[in-house]
């Protein structure tokens, strides 16, 4: 493995424009395929439209479980962002490879397919899996079959490693998330008669309010958790809209809202505490005027927190991987706590930063990219050695 390939192999990924809304099945296709190349079956798992698809493979004995390496195949869209070179294909400045998804996380994708020959040179005592799943940035969506199927089968994997950027630190948590949506139905009239309608709008910022006193409980000292940043679960409101005319009581209105949720508080009881608020306060006075008025919360997306111990194998192996045992928690969320809820423990480790993620001229370093390559090294012969995992 050298870092010629990696770069080599993040260069064919970054052209493949798997953003979220569209197809992953090219470069699902390219993977599969080489993967082939070098004797290693893959297993597809495709959405119901079968538009996109996970793939799963295992290289090294199938009889025991072993170390899952996952990643997303899944990027951010590009419009409305000023790119100074073309997002989609690899350039390289500095040091530097620009391209949307380099860090997020397509160069962990390539550094783990530039290991394969190298996991194949010796007999592995203990298995490597590949796990590349698709819909990531949209709420952990597709890797949700793959995993049902894992949960299903013998032979479980006894831990997972996912490659988001981390900058190569060993990290062990994160936030979960629980997205939603809130929709104000009122009655509309004339502005002059404002009293004999439902002003949706204004229903639905008393609501908005209600989210922020939650969130003001949630963030009281005896409510942090130190290891993360902020300390605290936190509510927002992201979008809003309603309302045709300023002379016209607004029948509609809607707003979306998140939840970041620490690994042991769980975010349905915002939505719970905000639908028993409507419920008790709200939809009374509403229907006291007009019956046919409403609050409707709709769930969006969710995934859970990740929290894995220290003192796991997990953690353990990571630390070997990494060289550190500075254990850390990132902001964002990963598929991990999925993965962590089917019964394969998780850990975080990946190239490239987060910082650069999601933004225009998004860039991962060669020199991360070869310490990912070093990484992956480390782990093949640790697995080839005839140890256990640890």
């Amino acid at each position: 493995m050298s870092e010629s390939t990696s770069r080599l192999l993040l260069e064919q990924l970054i052209g493949f424009a798997t953003v979220s809304r569209d197809s992953n099945l090219e470069l699902i296709a390219f993977i599969r395929d080489y993967l082939a190349e070098r004797g290693v079956e893959s297993e597809l798992f495709y959405n119901q439209e079968r538009t996109k698809a996970n793939l799963f493979a295992t290289i090294g004995p199938r009889d025991r479980g072993g170390i899952v390496l996952s990643g997303h195949t899944d990027v951010v869209p590009v419009e409305g962002q000023a790119w100074s070179i073309e997002p989609f294909r690899l350039t390289e400045r500095e040091g530097r490879l620009y391209g949307r998804g380099t860090a997020d996380m397509k160069g962990f994708i390539a550094s783990v397919l530039a290991a394969v020959p190298t996991f194949l040179e010796r007999p592995l005592t203990i298995p490597v899996h590949l796990a590349f799943s698709y819909d990531e940035e949209v709420g952990c969506l597709g890797v949700r079959p793959m995993l049902a199927e894992l949960e299903k089968r013998r032979h479980r994997p006894r831990l997972c490693l996912i490659g988001e950027p981390t900058e190569l630190k060993p990290v062990l948590g994160h936030k979960g998330k629980l997205a939603m949506r809130c929709q104000v139905q009122g009655a509309a009239c004339h502005s002059a008669y404002a009293p004999y309608g439902v002003n949706a709008i204004e229903y639905a910022a008393r609501l908005i309010g209600k989210l922020g006193e939650i969130g003001a409980e949630l963030a009281m000292p005896e409510r942090h958790d130190e290891r993360f940043d902020p300390p605290f679960s936190t509510v927002q409101t992201g979008t809003i809209k309603g309302g045709r005319a300023l002379n016209i009581v607004p029948a509609e209105c809607e707003f979306d809202f998140e939840v970041r949720a620490l690994p042991d508080f769980d975010a349905r009881q915002v939505a719970d505490e905000l639908q028993s608020f409507a419920e008790t306060e709200l939809l009374p006075q509403m229907r006291a005027v007009q019956a046919g008025t409403g609050i409707r919360l709709q769930p969006l997306s969710a995934y859970p927190g990740l929290a894995t111990s220290a003192d796991s194998e997990a953690a353990q192996l990571l630390a070997l991987l990494s060289g550190s045992t500075e254990f850390g928690t990132v902001a964002f969320g990963t598929e991990g706590g999925l993965f962590d809820q089917a019964g394969i423990p998780t850990v975080v480790c990946g190239p490239g930063s987060m910082d650069q993620g999601h933004k225009p001229d998004e860039f991962i370093s060669l020199e991360q990219l070869a310490g990912c390559d070093a990484m992956l090294r480390r782990l093949a012969l640790h697995l080839q050695s005839g140890a256990s995992l640890l």
